[in-house]
């Protein structure tokens, strides 16, 4: 069976000395994708466009920082403990997307804190734009031929020529179609139902089956913590069940909260 290779160039295009990498273009309209979707939001429901220019610098700077120090605490302690001025050298690569989202959580409670905005209300429509900018995430690791799938021999397997002549799993376009799905029944929910006027609503539906996927692909992945556990269950899959148990205590938390208001 002649499967799928993969061998792009990282390096979309360079002006001399000026390299520009698919991951960093991908990245990019993926902020502008989240962006563009807060901005029809806040035009809906008529708040400030520059309450939003806050919230979005506020946001990038949670996700960068925070998916940066959880690559460094979660995935590889030992070695960033040992070399601590590591820790900024972002440009080496090394993102979690677990802490990511612990860092967008904790600037977007800033935010709302700052601009006297409801937390679950702000929390809400970020996951609408978040499942985007996540779609977009995983489409530039795919990009860079990491976050590698196991091997199989399904069809429509991928050889990662950049990494080996095996075919793998290519679990960052699982990840990325489920996130894309998970964005339009979000929006769908929020343009076509009166779910988001109860506040957790979106945020819970959006942990439950953003996590609900993580967890599922986590087990065609290949494990990438640079230390080895006796758990039958991998890191990501950990660091995905409390998100998961927060998401399905919002939803029935705002379903109970439904019902009592009818």
């Amino acid at each position: 069976m002649n499967n799928m290779e993969w061998n792009i160039d990282p390096v979309l295009f360079s002006f001399g000395s000026l390299k520009v990498h698919w991951y960093g273009v991908l990245f990019a309209l993926g902020i502008a994708s989240g962006f563009k979707t807060m901005k029809r939001i806040f035009i809906n429901e008529k708040r400030s466009l520059t309450e939003l220019d806050s919230l979005l610098v506020t946001s990038i700077i949670g996700i960068v920082v925070g998916a940066r120090l959880g690559h460094c605490l979660f995935y590889d302690p030992n070695y960033y403990f040992e070399h601590p001025l590591k820790i900024i050298a972002i440009w080496e690569g090394g993102l979690a997307s677990h802490g990511g989202g612990l860092g967008v959580l904790i600037a977007a409670l800033y935010h709302a804190k700052r601009h006297n905005i409801g937390k679950l209300w702000l929390l809400d429509r970020l996951a609408i734009s978040t499942a985007i900018f996540a779609f977009f995430v995983r489409l530039a690791n795919f990009a860079n031929s990491e976050i590698l799938g196991t091997s199989t021999n399904l069809p429509w397997a991928i050889v990662f020529q950049r990494v080996d002549n095996f075919p793998r799993h290519p679990a960052q376009l699982y990840e990325s179609v489920c996130y894309l799905a998970i964005f339009v029944l979000l929006w769908s929910i929020y343009r076509k139902t009166n779910i988001s006027r109860f506040d957790g609503a979106i945020l819970g539906i959006f942990l439950t089956f953003v996590f609900s996927a993580r967890f599922m692909i986590e087990f065609v992945k290949v494990k990438q913590t640079a230390y080895t556990t006796d758990l039958a269950l991998t890191l990501g899959q950990l660091l995905s069940v409390p998100f998961l148990i927060v998401g399905l205590f919002l939803c029935v938390w705002t379903m109970v909260h439904r019902k009592n208001s009818l």
